[in-house]
């Protein structure tokens, strides 16, 4: 019998006082919470799917019934980040309206998600184990891709002769840099998301930063907020 058959016909552990009793969707993300809770603590080589289990207070086997295997399940909660990345990326260049405002929008969407305490710790979790495999690394990479988000809105409001950006790709990473230099790359090490008011002032000398460089109009000022 294949180790993952023999893995599955053991999986009749019981949790603590037994299963609770929830809707297969909700018992997925139940699971799915429960699982990075324990990325997070105990790093993807420490965590068993017994544990993920017990912590999500179901049987063992109901784990495997969502996911054939303790890699599926990580994976599997990438692409719920990726999914958050997407949903909450959804800016796109809007002519006649200031670039200084969409700016700012656009910052702040990125912004929001880097504050997210969940977000966060699955995003340093999965930092962390993507230094130790180059594959995850890979797929992180292509899982995670919304430079390209940034990149259409520095081309677009290049050919609406609001930025000068003949670059796009290099803006939308100078841009992306200014907020993650301060308000995400410090917490990945101190393992505490910055503020809201903290990075709300980070997305404001950011977008002051950028339009110093690359407004079309340089005898425009940047609007500030107070």
């Amino acid at each position: 019998m294949e180790p993952k058959a023999v893995e599955r016909a053991a999986a009749e552990s019981v949790p603590g006082k037994g299963e609770s009793v929830v809707p297969a969707k909700g018992k997925r993300e139940q699971i799915l919470d429960a699982a990075a809770r324990e990325f997070q603590e105990q790093g993807f080589a420490g965590t068993s799917m017994d544990a993920v289990a017990c912590r999500a207070q179901v049987f063992k086997r109901t784990v495997y019934n969502h996911f054939e295997s303790k890699e599926a399940l990580f994976r599997a909660i990438l692409q719920v980040m990726a999914e958050q990345v997407g949903s909450a990326l959804s800016i796109r260049y809007r002519p006649g309206e200031p670039v200084e405002t969409q700016l700012r929008a656009l910052g702040w969407a990125e912004g929001s998600l880097l504050i997210n305490p969940c977000f966060f710790r699955n995003a340093r979790m999965s930092i962390c184990e993507a230094l130790r495999d180059p594959a995850l690394a890979a797929e992180m990479h292509c899982k995670f891709q919304q430079m390209t988000v940034f990149e259409d809105f520095m081309a677009a409001a290049h050919a609406g002769g609001a930025l000068k950006a003949p670059d796009p790709a290099l803006a939308a990473q100078q841009f992306l840099g200014l907020i993650k230099a301060r308000g995400f790359w410090p917490s990945i090490f101190s393992g505490e998301p910055v503020s809201g008011a903290e990075m709300e002032r980070i997305v404001e000398d950011a977008v002051a930063m950028f339009l110093n460089t690359y407004r079309a109009d340089k005898k425009g000022r940047t609007e500030r907020r107070g």
